[in-house]
């Protein structure tokens, strides 16, 4: 049974209605409805730790991947709670070098400042059962990077980032899913169990588990789009 996994970015208000990537954003409320529907359907929404033996055939269930970019600080303020009060779990991919910064990687195209999550609310997000994932150093186009950089981007976030939580990282994501054959294989190399990509469709038991597609979640996606798109394809 193809599996959704769902990718989000930021829990909270949109800036402004039209604006740079505001779809990107989903209130706390829309949320909140988002997965109260999923549990009501009987479904359990994991992190991509917690998904991998439905991945791989050993288990069977009505499961969702549910999946952050960017470890934003509103996702641990605003969808924390949600996640605890469904029993579900979520993996947050972390741009390690803005811990307790901001989107910085944004800066140029106008979308408004977003602060990052603290080592401590990511220490709360780990102890609250949830999964840290890499996203990066600093949130770069690997394609386009020189292909040393673009190894380090790969593997020194994983490194950085198990050295704050005390216990490994397994789950990678491709800022903007800039992703080809060579940083996939660097992606291997550095000993991710999965990775996630910006290409749309539900995960299938044969799909490459570094090549994982995933659902956009819009702001707007109540019960119909959660059954149509989500859940059905």
């Amino acid at each position: 049974m193809p599996i959704p996994i769902l990718m989000y970015h930021q829990i909270g208000e949109a800036a402004g209605k039209g604006g740079p990537f505001s779809h990107l954003t989903v209130s706390p409320r829309a949320f909140r409805h988002q997965m109260n529907w999923l549990k009501r359907l009987g479904w359990t929404g994991l992190s991509m730790r917690d998904l991998k033996p439905f991945l791989d055939g050993e288990r069977s269930g009505r499961v969702v991947g549910i999946t952050f970019d960017d470890g934003f600080r509103n996702v641990h303020s605003n969808a924390l709670a949600t996640l605890q009060r469904c029993g579900f779990t979520a993996t947050n991919y972390l741009v390690s070098r803005q811990i307790g910064g901001f989107n910085k990687w944004d800066a140029g195209l106008g979308i408004p400042h977003a602060a990052c999550m603290s080592k401590e609310e990511i220490l709360d997000w780990v102890r609250s059962g949830h999964e840290v994932g890499a996203h990066t150093l600093d949130h770069v186009r690997l394609t386009a990077a020189a292909p040393a950089e673009s190894r380090r981007q790969i593997t020194d976030v994983r490194h950085e980032l198990e050295d704050l939580i005390g216990n490994t990282v397994d789950a990678f994501c491709y800022p903007y899913g800039d992703v080809s054959e060579e940083i996939r294989s660097v992606v291997e190399e550095a000993g991710y169990a999965s990775a996630t990509t910006t290409r749309g469709g539900r995960a299938r038991s044969e799909d490459d588990r570094l090549l994982l597609p995933r659902i956009s979640v819009r702001p707007n996606d109540g019960i119909y789009s959660i059954l149509r798109r989500w859940l059905t394809g």
